[in-house]
């Protein structure tokens, strides 16, 4: 005999984001370890309900209670053991700089992964017991990086005046070049120039002025003090981590040209790569700036009107959830909230990416709104960071300054930038090879007068060469520099890719599968038929409808019970109680103590409930001949009748369809739990030629899983009641995201807008940001195919350099053309 039980992850595990965090699988490993657990795994997030771990176990050998007391004790044993943080710290200014980042810290006891990008986002995961976080921030703060300080913030969130605080504490290193130094923000440019100008010193007074040796010798080697400046500090940080990184390999080649006296060539070598190096962190800092601009659109300080009536002006993280802010034509607004005196229309591109301004008007029941405030309806609802019109509005606080749909993007979108894309991974570890094996090669070279005749003076040079040429620069930049130019530009555009994974991904794809009701169509369903049964009026039939489906939130449910009260005549609305949802096909009530049944058709004959009567199966059959999808309300034994619906299909959706195809995608399915033929119909009429209907949420499942099997497939839905299926497909994409925390979550992709136009633009941003990424790869590596070759048969080290570092600044700046990106078929 077997049992099971159900526990939510976020209650064993409060840390933890979501079920692929590797606490969840030590968790799961740690359980079925246990005599008497057979089975432990994870149920996927569904709608409002998280991630749960379910346990199958023996009753006979461990009671219900024994297992729950088992399961949250591992839970809190692994949450006091690993913790988990995500900071947002300065002094991490190119691609570089983060992977050594992040491998130094792997190399900490007790740290389990760590992750840091150049848009100065870091993730941790290590053992309490082992390293602390003011261990984490001490080797941070060694290597010049230091943890942003935020009071009162999101974590990612980048405070406007952050550069402004007396206090705040710059640390050393790379820290120091890239947010301050001895001549501020453009310390490395300035050092950079400095050089540039002492080997034009130098090489002027040796070619045109009869002075001593020496002259020009201190220019040179003032040159290589300031061009080696911080490319030094760089290369003595990874030769701690035992790793040859590029910036040890220019070192290498200009003090080898030093050595055979060849000073300008080596101080010419130093130059251009520290001035490449500066231009790129310069191109690179506008990517991270497009980011940080995001979490500088919301004000700091907000109007608010608290228990007098009078008006203060305090911080934004001093708003407390119920408070009233007061928001004057064409401000920003200061946090997330319901409109509940005035009226205006609110520009909302910021977070949503809509181009039109959306009209707002006030809730009719605060107290209401207030109670349950993710129900809100978009005409009333309004985010920080957006953009009041001509009137003068008061909103009511929902959530705290830390909480904004703003604030969450915010963060999420720095998080993603330290999930590297299948092409970033490739790259990492082909340099891990590529440079190995470039010094090997050198030390082959270094021995070529043994074998020619020549000088070892001219084999030290060409070794020296050829070292400049195989520099991957290029190459380690490539990747990066357009996954967070597309990031950056795509939440811009109202759009939220977690990832260069996903990025990646969503631009190679060819298949979608959409969910319809909420996506392809309006969401909103409106009663079009009402057929009471022989013996039974509207008014009879209605009211037991009404009655029941007032308790459930399910979108056909809120249809019947608000559309439903015009056909009541007057009658009073009993009170239905014991409601029990019946996935996927209808639901169960007691009004006046007798059982009632409202659902599809196909609930009725099946699972101890009777078929239904002739002429029931009739209605049915003639109501979805017209495209109508139907529900049959069954009272104790008798049929009432069936409630013809109809849902809208969005205004965008052809467009979008027609727009998707002009982009590629060449398979589209429409996955609906209506009946076939009306799945077909509204599949028809928005240029979807597969529909697939009937489909139960777990059979959505499985046909994702299907179609995942033959191709990679994206599956578009609102990422609450189809976020089983988004979490299978390869990519999962969430609509209307900026008013779900679940969808936010759980997608891949979240469409901020509840707008299906979107999805062209995001696609098309995939795919110009894969094809920029192929460019930077053929250009890095290409560069080196020609370099490698032109230098052992005798190019010199001085047009070496300037063909590495052109292709290094020519990859970053294709890249920066993603932020210019638009969309030709919309409006972003």
């Amino acid at each position: 005999m077997k049992d099971q039980v159900r526990l939510d992850i976020p209650l064993l595990l409060p840390e933890v984001r979501d079920e692929a965090d590797r606490c969840v699988g030590r968790l799961t490993a740690e359980l079925r370890g246990r005599q008497g657990i057979k089975r432990a795994h994870i149920v996927a997030a569904k709608g409002e309900f998280p991630a749960q771990l379910c346990i199958h176990y023996d009753p006979d050998l461990l009671p219900l209670e024994r297992v729950r007391e088992i399961a949250k004790g591992a839970g809190a044993t692994l949450a006091e053991k690993y913790q988990h943080i995500h900071w947002s710290v300065d002094g991490l200014s190119h691609a570089r700089k983060a992977r050594t980042v992040a491998d130094r810290l792997r190399k900490l006891p007790g740290i389990v992964e760590a992750e840091a990008s150049a848009v100065g986002a870091i993730g941790v995961e290590f053992s309490r017991s082992e390293v602390t976080k003011a261990e984490i921030r001490k080797a941070l703060a060694e290597m010049g990086v230091r943890q942003r300080a935020e009071p009162g913030a999101a974590p990612a969130v980048v405070s406007k005046n952050a550069h402004a605080h007396p206090e705040h504490d710059h640390g050393e290193g790379e820290h120091e070049h890239a947010h301050g130094g001895i001549f501020g923000p453009n310390t490395e440019l300035i050092f950079s120039l400095i050089c540039g100008g002492a080997l034009a010193s130098g090489f002027a007074i040796e070619k045109l002025a009869a002075a001593p040796p020496w002259i020009p010798l201190v220019c040179y080697l003032a040159a290589y003090v300031f061009g080696g400046w911080f490319t030094l500090r760089e290369a003595i940080e990874n030769l701690r981590l035992k790793r040859f990184e590029i910036d040890t390999l220019m070192l290498v080649a200009a003090a080898g040209a030093g050595a055979l006296g060849a000073w300008a060539e080596g101080a010419l070598l130093l130059f251009l790569f520290s001035l490449g190096h500066a231009l790129e962190h310069y191109a690179m800092g506008r990517a991270k700036r497009a980011i940080e601009a995001l979490a500088e659109l919301a004000p700091r300080t907000a109007m608010v009107r608290r228990g007098d009536g009078g008006l203060s002006e305090v911080p934004v993280e001093e708003l407390v959830i119920g408070d009233t802010v007061v928001v004057k034509p064409n401000e920003r607004l200061a946090a997330d909230g319901f409109v509940v005196v005035g009226r205006s229309s609110v520009n909302q591109a910021p977070v949503t990416g809509e181009s039109v301004p959306v009209d707002k008007e006030p809730v009719s029941d605060r107290a209401q709104a207030a109670a349950q405030p993710d129900k809100v309806s978009a005409q009333h609802r309004v985010f920080a960071g957006t953009i009041n019109g001509p009137g003068a509005i008061e909103i009511a606080v929902t959530r705290l300054a830390a909480d904004t749909t703003l604030a969450k993007v915010v963060k999420m979108v720095s998080e993603a930038e330290t999930q590297k894309s299948p092409t970033q991974r490739f790259t990492d570890r082909f340099e891990r090879v590529f440079v190995p094996s470039v010094l090997a090669l050198v030390v082959v070279l270094l021995f070529a007068w043994i074998v020619i005749d020549e000088p070892f003076r001219d084999s030290f040079y060409r070794a020296m060469a050829v070292l400049v040429a195989a520099s991957p620069c290029a190459l380690a930049i490539a990747t990066p520099s357009a996954v967070l130019s597309g990031v950056a530009r795509a939440a811009r555009g109202g759009v939220l890719i977690k990832g260069g994974g996903p990025l990646e991904t969503l631009g190679s794809l060819n298949a979608l599968a959409f969910d319809k009701t909420g996506t392809l169509t309006e969401g909103r369903p409106r009663i079009t038929d009402v057929v009471p049964a022989t013996g039974v009026d509207n008014a009879e039939l209605m009211t037991i409808a009404v009655a029941v489906e007032r308790l459930s939130d399910h979108p056909l449910a809120e249809a019947i019970a608000r559309d439903g009260e015009q056909y009541l005549d007057g009658q009073p609305v009993p009170a239905a109680a014991d409601l029990i949802s019946l996935t996927g096909r209808g639901v169960q009530a007691r009004v006046n103590g007798d059982m009632v049944l409202i659902g599809k058709a196909e609930m009725f004959g099946r699972d101890g409930f009777a078929p239904l009567s002739a002429e029931t199966a009739q209605t049915i059959e003639r109501l979805r001949e017209q495209g109508r999808t139907t529900m049959v309300v069954r009272l104790g034994d008798r049929d009432l009748g069936a409630i013809g619906l109809m849902d809208t299909p969005r205004a965008a959706a052809k467009d979008a369809i027609a727009r998707l195809r002009a982009l590629g995608i060449q398979r589209m399915i429409m996955m609906s739990g209506d009946n076939q033929r009306v799945a077909t119909a509204v599949a028809a009429d928005v240029g979807i030629d597969e529909a697939w209907g009937d489909l139960m949420p777990e059979d959505k499942v499985e046909a994702i899983k299907k179609l995942r099997a033959e191709t990679p497939v994206a599956m578009v839905g609102d990422g609450v009641n189809d976020a089983p299926a988004i979490a299978n497909a390869t990519v999962g994409i969430a609509m209307g995201a900026a008013g779900s925390d679940v969808a936010l979550e759980t997608a891949d992709v979240a469409l901020m807008a509840d707008d299906l136009a979107h999805l062209p633009f995001a696609i098309g941003l995939s795919r110009s940001t894969r094809w920029i990424i192929r460019q930077n790869l053929v250009v890095s590596l290409g560069v080196v195919a020609l370099l490698v070759p032109a230098t052992i048969m005798g190019l010199g080290i001085g047009p070496a350099v300037m063909a590495h570092e052109g292709s290094t600044l020519l990859v970053v700046f294709n890249a920066l053309r993603l932020l210019a990106y638009r969309d030709n078929g919309g409006s972003q």
